[in-house]
């Protein structure tokens, strides 16, 4: 392979206060060197934005560590392996792993940090595997199997139910033999919920009290929250819980941009009065068992009873203003860059 090749990245330049902007990013271009014994090529397709991605812009104690100042900024992704001197990968090789944001990544075939593995394009489109087969569906799978361990007649409710994790929390609650009530904003998304999706109830929190609606809605109680949001929503859910009920934090997209300190639950004690368990879960922490999830997952697809939706934006130049999307409400299912085309 040629050294030729100029690789384009964004590299974190300043962390942001607030909504990360155009001036949190340096674009650049450098060539990329010749590949060493036991090295990869690999050019990308598409990488998956997410809420998480804010986090890792924070120099801050957390469940990874921050991003760099300088550094490229950390993406999982999809690319097609074009060169290769690893045994382990062949060219014309799919690949999922921690691409970052940028259009070729090369270095070791083993490499830990970008944990880079095979995907079969057989089994689904691409984008599903940054979707529903991808992180979003595993933190829905183990998130509710594992922590919230529904029971059968179970009464959930997940926020951001429009989102990739979300969309994926109902449909699997629905597969428990649970009843799956979103909260997501706006007519269009709510609609999507309930008449794509299958889930029993949406309520539009950008019309509707939901504190209202949960009580006519649930009326003995919420058995699992799984909180994608955080903030006012999860102060709202939890005077609403039954008893023993589980709460799975998973998120809390609406405190992520904030400038002042955190906003958390005044509402707590309802989980003394419910005698319910409140959990945070990192998805990583089950990595070994995706394997499991992605069948179970990929069978429900094949039958028809497991859905997604995927936004894509295209191009990389577009990253800035399509991350702000997440917490702008303005993506509509997995939020997704495509870098370039599919076919190699």
């Amino acid at each position: 392979m040629s050294t030729t090749l100029t690789n384009q990245q964004f590299r974190l330049a300043s962390r942001p206060a607030g909504m990360p902007t155009a001036t949190n990013w340096h674009f650049t271009s450098s060539a990329l060197p010749a590949l060493a014994e036991g090295e990869i090529l690999v050019k990308t397709i598409y990488l998956s934005l997410d809420p998480a991605m804010r986090g890792w812009m924070n120099d801050t104690p957390s469940y990874i560590r921050p991003v760099a100042i300088d550094e490229v900024m950390r993406a999982i992704g999809i690319g097609r392996v074009i060169a290769s001197r690893a045994p382990a990968f062949e060219v014309g090789d799919i690949v999922a792993g921690g691409i970052g944001v940028q259009q070729y990544w090369s270095g070791p075939a083993n490499d830990k940090s970008a944990g880079f593995h095979k995907i079969d394009a057989r089994v689904a489109p691409l984008p599903k595997f940054l979707s529903v087969l991808g992180m979003p569906g595993m933190t829905a799978y183990f998130g509710l199997m594992e922590v919230g361990k529904p029971k059968p007649a179970d009464m959930v409710v997940v926020s951001g139910a429009a989102g990739a994790v979300g969309m994926a929390v109902g449909q699997i609650a629905r597969h428990q033999g649970c009843r799956a009530i979103g909260i997501a904003g706006g007519p269009q998304k709510c609609n999507f919920v309930v008449h794509e999706l299958g889930f029993d109830a949406c309520i539009d929190y950008k019309k509707d009290s939901v504190r209202d609606a949960l009580k006519h809605i649930c009326p003995n109680g919420v058995d699992i929250y799984f909180d994608n949001v955080g903030g006012e929503i999860l102060d709202t859910v939890l005077p609403r819980l039954a008893l023993h009920a589980r709460v799975v934090l998973c998120g809390a997209i609406s405190q992520y941009n904030n400038t002042t300190p955190v906003q958390g639950p005044s509402n707590y004690l309802s989980l003394l009065v419910k005698r319910a368990r409140m959990e945070g879960m990192v998805v990583f922490d089950y990595a070994e068992r995706y394997p499991e999830a992605v069948k179970e997952m990929a069978r429900w697809m094949k039958n028809g009873t497991l859905k997604s939706r995927e936004d894509i934006v295209e191009g990389i130049e577009n990253f800035p203003q399509a991350l702000q999307m997440l917490f702008e409400g303005k993506n509509f299912g997995k939020l997704i860059l495509q870098l370039a085309p599919e076919e190699a």
